[in-house]
C-alpha cells in the first residue's frame, strides 16, 4: 500500500469533466481514511478559456490547452479522460505510455475497434489502473437494487424495465458538436444508453443477446455554431446559422434477453421534451418488484408479500445507512437527507484512487474496467446491428 501523494489530472473541462474535477477534489472526504494525499495538478482542454475557468473553480494548479502537456508532465499520476469519444484511444494510449493510471469516460471509445484496442491495452499493463467511467455503479440506491436481486429477495426476475430520456437536443438550434457525429448508434445509444446496459448488467446480470432495435433521428440537421461549444449541451445557436447533418441517433429502443432467463427493455432518448435527465428502472420478479428513479434517487420503491393483508402494493424506502455506500458516503448519513448523482463520481475517484494505491479494505468494489467498457461496447454495437437488420436477434459475442 502506497502513502505517497497522487497528482491528477483532467482532460477535458466541459460539463462532465468539470465534474471529474470536484470529485477528485472530494474524494478524501468520504469513507474510510487512508487515501494517500492528492494535488490537483492540471485541468486541460482544447479551448484554453474553458480550463483556465474550471482549475480556477476548482483549484487545480495549472490549465493548459493541449493534453499532451498532460502526458509530458512526469508528476502525474492519474488521469480523467473527459472529451470526445473518438479521441479517447489516442489519449489514453498516449498516457499509459507515460506510465500513468487513467479513468476515461463512458463509452470507452468511438468505435468498437478503439474499444477492442484499449481492452488489449490494459491486459498489456496489469501494473495500471484503466478504468471505465460507469458512475451509476456507485449510485446507493441502483446498487440496493442489485442487492435485492442477488438476495433473492424478488423472487425470480423476470423482467427488467430501463429507459433514459434526457432533453439535451430537443431543441433543433442546439448546434452541432461531437455527440451529433458518427455512425448510429453512437448518439443517444452511445451517449447515454451505455449507463443503461452497465446499469442493467449490474442489476440483471449479462445480456445474452439483443433484438427489436430501432434507432431514429428526429432532427437530421444542427446549426454550426460560431465558438466553441462544450459537447453540445446548454447552447443554442441562431436560426441563420448554417448547418450540418446530425449523423446519429436521437432515440433507440431495443429488447434484450438476459443470460438469467429474464427479458429487458430499453429506451434512451436525446431530444424527449421537457425531461432534462430521467432515468428509470423498474425490476419484476416472481416474489417482489422494485424501482428507481432518478428524479428521487434518495429512495427506491419496492412491493413484495411482507404487507398485511390488503395493504400489498409498492412503499417508499428512504436511502438510509443500510444502503450501499450510503453510511460512509455521507456527512449526514440518515436517511431522508437524499443524495445527487454528483456524488457517484466522488465515489467512483475514492475507488479509483484506492486501486491506484493498493489499499483493499473491501470499502468499495473495484471499478469498472477497460474490459467492461469494451464489453459495453459490444453490446450497443449488437443493437445497432440489430437495427440496420429489421430489429433481427443479435447475441452478444
Amino acid at each position: 500500500m502506497s502513502t505517497s501523494p497522487l497528482s491528477v489530472a483532467v482532460i477535458g473541462a466541459g460539463m462532465a469533466g468539470r465534474t471529474h474535477a470536484n470529485a477528485w477534489r472530494q474524494a478524501g472526504t468520504v469513507f474510510g481514511l487512508g487515501l494517500p494525499p492528492v494535488r490537483l495538478a492540471t485541468i486541460a482542454d482544447a479551448h484554453l478559456p474553458f480550463a483556465e475557468d474550471a482549475a480556477a473553480h476548482y483549484g487545480y494548479e495549472t490549465a493548459v490547452g493541449d493534453w499532451r502537456e498532460v502526458a509530458d508532465d512526469p508528476s502525474i499520476d492519474v488521469v480523467s479522460i473527459v472529451v470526445g469519444n473518438a479521441l479517447h484511444r489516442e489519449i489514453a494510449e498516449a498516457m499509459v505510455a507515460a506510465g500513468k493510471h487513467v479513468l476515461c469516460e463512458k463509452p470507452l471509445a468511438g468505435t468498437l475497434e478503439d474499444a477492442e484496442a484499449m481492452a488489449v491495452l490494459e491486459a498489456a499493463h496489469p501494473d495500471l489502473v484503466l478504468a471505465t467511467g460507469f458512475t451509476f455503479r456507485r449510485n446507493p440506491a441502483v446498487a440496493q437494487l442489485a442487492r435485492l436481486v442477488a438476495d433473492g429477495a424478488l423472487g425470480t426476475v423476470n423482467h427488467l424495465d430501463a429507459r433514459y430520456w434526457c432533453d439535451y437536443g430537443a431543441d433543433p438550434l442546439v448546434p452541432i458538436a461531437w455527440r451529433y457525429k458518427g455512425p448510429m448508434g453512437t448518439g443517444a445509444l452511445g451517449d447515454i444508453g451505455s449507463h443503461l446496459v452497465d446499469t442493467a448488467e449490474l442489476i440483471g446480470g449479462p445480456i445474452a443477446s439483443v433484438s427489436g432495435a430501432v434507432l431514429t433521428t428526429s432532427i437530421t440537421e444542427r446549426p454550426v455554431a460560431s465558438g466553441a461549444v462544450a459537447g453540445g449541451r446548454g447552447v443554442t445557436a441562431s436560426a441563420d446559422d448554417p448547418t450540418e447533418p446530425v449523423e446519429n441517433d436521437d432515440v433507440a429502443t431495443f429488447t434484450a434477453h438476459f443470460a438469467s432467463g429474464a427479458a429487458g427493455t430499453f429506451s434512451c432518448s436525446r431530444v424527449a421534451f421537457g425531461r432534462p435527465n430521467q432515468m428509470m428502472i423498474d425490476v419484476s420478479g416472481s416474489h417482489g418488484s422494485a424501482s428507481w428513479d432518478l428524479a428521487r434517487t434518495g429512495e427506491i420503491r419496492v412491493a413484495d408479500g411482507s404487507s398485511p393483508a390488503g395493504l400489498g402494493g409498492f412503499r417508499q424506502v428512504l436511502a438510509n445507512p443500510g444502503f450501499p455506500y450510503f453510511g460512509n458516503g455521507s456527512s449526514m448519513a440518515f436517511a431522508g437527507v437524499g443524495l445527487n448523482q454528483i456524488e457517484q463520481f466522488t465515489y467512483q475517484a475514492h475507488a479509483f484512487l484506492q486501486q491506484v494505491a493498493g489499499i483493499d479494505e473491501g470499502a468499495l468494489p473495484p471499478c469498472a474496467s477497460f474490459a467492461d467498457g469494451y464489453r459495453e461496447m459490444r453490446i450497443l454495437d449488437a443493437v445497432a446491428r440489430s437495427a440496420g437488420a429489421g430489429g433481427t436477434s443479435v447475441e452478444i459475442a
